[in-house]
């Protein structure tokens, strides 16, 4: 049977499946950005946007720039960095070990020592 719906698949309030005719998109342009890999990428932007020097190229990842016969360079891939390298960047041997006595003296509190 019927269940109300006067068109199957839509609700009250739904709006239409295609653009309305009456309407017209924003003006758009494209601006295609040339990566040192080889690939050219083409976005589109607002009419009125000012277009970025640099994009990341959506294919490798690598930056991209509006002239085709200079683009920009790849980025420099940096090393693994594990966790201690980190904290060894921020903390001195000095701080180190004033962290590593505490904790120490700590765990020994804690075990009656």
């Amino acid at each position: 049977m019927s269940s109300g719906s006067a068109i199957r698949g839509s609700r009250v309030g739904s709006s239409p499946m295609r653009p309305d005719e009456r309407t017209e998109p924003a003006p758009r342009r494209q601006i295609t950005y040339f990566c040192a890999a080889g690939h050219d990428s083409i976005i589109w932007f607002a009419a009125e946007a000012a277009a970025p020097e640099t994009w990341d190229c959506p294919r490798c990842g690598h930056p991209a720039g509006l002239d085709s016969s200079n683009p920009p360079g790849r980025l420099r891939a940096e090393p693994y960095k594990s966790h201690l390298a980190y904290v060894k960047e921020r903390r001195s041997d000095e701080d180190a070990a004033a962290i590593l006595a505490e904790a120490l003296a700590k765990l020994r509190q804690r075990r009656g020592e």
